[in-house]
């Protein structure tokens, strides 16, 4: 999410004290959730937040500056259809000092016990280093030390078939052929770890904003990468305020979502291609959700491209969050889920 890194160390200090402690062979599978109607999409989800909280306070402290899901939320989600979970962390944590350094235990652990705990309910965990390409706030730019950074943190789950690996979140502001090498990178150091049956998430520049994937170079550069598992699932995200940065509950229009998906989609048929929305989220209002429900019902027109989509976010710390997705009582759980429910 673009403000994430302006905002995490000021929410995390806030709510610490009040927290509690690619392309497959496979045609996308059709499910059906407690006698809805079934869904075409294979992955439905909430991004889990916590991890990467307190970003500037590295390595931090878990229960100060960071935290991590709560299993009971994965249940309650679980039941309501959901099959997907994007866990951020911080790169900087798991691997402290350098890129080829050595794995942090204790982190590490954090990070096991949550994917495991997820996919033993039969669920998809994302894997998902929150650093924007960069690490310890600068860009990264040692592609060889980003793929060993890779091969280390794949061997945590290399045989686990309902773990995603993505790349990173949000490149945005770099050279464009560095966002590609750094895919790359990333898909073979994953590979080389022995990983070779998962999915991989690559992300775009730009935000990685499904608005702007032609128009910012994405599409024609990301378009060439390789992988042997033949595994690659693009991940784009997409906000519907003015700026399309996720910081407004106000919608463009009743149809904002989907005009915003139309060029990507166009592209994704074009290169035959697949892609997931890994980030999505909108007001608790009536144009807002006109919005949301219009631009999946377009993607569920399109499930042919169009993987699935993860609500951003969820996560115990997030206190009145303007698309809060956690349960009981958060503001996008109450006054949002309900219209969301046809399309999980």
């Amino acid at each position: 999410m673009r403000f994430l890194d302006l905002l995490l160390g000021a929410v995390a200090v806030s709510t610490a004290l009040a927290a509690p402690a690619g392309n497959d062979a496979t045609p996308t599978p059709t499910r059906t959730i407690k006698g809805k109607r079934a869904s075409k999409f294979q992955f439905v989800g909430v991004n889990e937040s916590g991890a990467e909280f307190g970003n500037k306070d590295l390595p931090g402290t878990l229960g100060k500056h960071y935290t991590w899901p709560v299993h009971s939320t994965i249940d309650t989600m679980v039941g309501k259809g959901f099959n997907t979970f994007r866990i951020p962390f911080m790169m900087e944590r798991l691997i402290p000092d350098k890129l080829t350094g050595n794995i942090n235990q204790a982190y590490a652990q954090g990070l096991q016990d949550i994917v495991n705990y997820v996919t033993s309910k039969g669920a998809y965990a994302i894997v998902d280093p929150h650093n924007f390409g960069r690490y310890y706030d600068k860009i990264i730019t040692d592609v060889p030390g980003f793929k060993a950074w890779w091969t280390t943190t794949a061997k945590l789950f290399p045989t686990n078939n309902k773990v995603i690996w993505d790349t990173n979140n949000e490149y945005h502001d770099m050279d464009q052929t560095l966002v590609f090498n750094l895919n790359q990178a990333a898909i073979d150091g994953i590979r080389a770890a022995g990983a070779t049956s998962q999915y991989i998430l690559v992300e775009g520049n730009s935000w990685s904003g499904a608005w702007t994937w032609t128009s910012s170079g994405n599409g024609a550069s990301l378009v060439n990468l390789k992988d042997p598992s033949d595994k690659i699932i693009y991940e784009m995200h997409q906000y519907l305020d003015s700026d399309g940065s996720g910081t407004s509950t106000a919608c463009v229009s009743s149809t904002i979502g989907q005009e915003r998906l139309r060029d990507a989609t166009a592209w994704l048929k074009a290169n035959g291609k697949k892609a997931i929305l890994g980030e999505t989220a909108g007001g608790a209002n009536a144009q807002c959700i006109s919005a949301l429900t219009g631009m999946l019902s377009f993607m569920a027109s399109n499930s042919d491209v169009w993987t699935g989509w993860l609500w951003w976010g969820g996560g115990p710390w997030w206190g009145d969050y303007i698309y809060g997705m956690e349960p009981p009582s958060s503001t996008a759980y109450s006054k949002v889920l309900p219209s969301l429910l046809p399309y999980i």
